[in-house]
């Protein structure tokens, strides 16, 4: 029998801006209840970001995490995923912040430097809530998201080793699956290693089925059965890809982080409903999908009583 599926939900992200949706998470109270209620839909994994409640910007601050940080400990059980990528153009420090206080079962960690090029979403609006969305798409068209290996390595040491976290390690493309075995090769970090695919981001790996096989070859070579895998897909690509993940035996990643849609031209209202629709796709397909439970085991997790909030 196939393994549950881990379904991760990310539910606001630092890519999109109020303007796109009026649905995008941006209060702590609106992460908070967008989190709990995806977790009540299916999602094993919670990935987190915050934003400024006033602008919706990004934000790296730790209060605005222990905002909403208990609330979703208080009121789910499932793992608390903290983003160290933060917002494009953020330092390695402001990124590290929330995850170093916060101390969580899991942080995501991207395993590469790459051009992440956002720009080409301002094309689709004249008018904008707040000054500085339309800036910040345009200053991704010269942007390099730095993630060089003396950051991977003393990101890796500091909530790895200090904290006793582990990672989602995102890689969007081919390379990052190399670097990530050097990461492993050096014993900084061990199985089993939790691999998120992403695919469709301007600068890295094309949202192609064809790639998608490739890197789990490719993965299956390098880690064996010491990982388990995961794919997210960007836009409009999102749950054809989960779709694909789960008919080959991997985890999927939804949520409003990486695709504002539900449909063809359909707003996605919440979190919850992407999660609920890929999981009825999931369970129509004969898989089950794991509980947080079934998630920490298998990921290797240290548990909810050992975090920081």
């Amino acid at each position: 029998m196939p393994k549950p599926v881990i379904i991760t939900c990310a539910p606001t992200g630092g890519i999109h801006t109020p303007t796109m949706s009026p649905h995008l998470p941006i209060t702590p109270d609106e992460i908070a209840q967008a989190s709990v209620e995806a977790a009540e839909a299916g999602a094993a994994i919670i990935h987190l970001h915050a934003r400024d409640p006033e602008t919706g910007r990004p934000d790296p601050r730790p209060e605005l995490f222990k905002q909403f940080l208990p609330r979703i400990a208080a009121e789910c059980d499932a793992v608390v995923n903290i983003s160290t990528g933060g917002g494009l153009g953020m330092s390695r420090e402001d990124r590290l912040r929330a995850a170093v206080a916060a101390s969580p079962e899991m942080a995501s960690l991207n395993v590469g430097s790459l051009n992440f090029g956002i720009f080409p979403m301002q094309e689709k609006y004249q008018e904008w809530k707040h000054d500085w969305e339309p800036e910040f798409l345009e200053s991704t068209r010269d942007l390099v998201f730095k993630n060089t290996f003396a950051d991977l390595e003393h990101i890796v040491k500091e909530l790895g080793g200090t904290h006793g976290t582990k990672f989602e390690f995102e890689c969007y493309d081919l390379g990052h699956l190399y670097n990530l075995a050097w990461l492993v090769e050096q014993g900084w970090v061990r199985p089993p290693f939790f691999v998120q695919m992403v695919f469709g981001v301007l600068g890295g790996v094309g949202a192609d089925l064809d790639n998608l096989v490739h890197m789990h070859t490719v993965a299956d070579k390098l880690f064996g059965d010491d990982y388990e895998w995961s794919v997210l897909a960007a836009g409009r690509h999102q749950m054809s890809f989960a779709t694909q993940a789960a008919m080959l035996g991997g985890n999927l990643r939804v949520g409003l982080e990486d695709s504002l849609y539900i449909g063809p031209g359909a707003l996605a209202p919440s979190n919850a409903a992407q999660v609920t629709k890929i999981r009825t796709i999931v369970e129509g397909l004969g898989h089950t999908v794991a509980t947080p439970a079934e998630a920490r085991d298998r990921l290797g997790l240290k548990g909810a009583d050992h975090v920081a909030f």
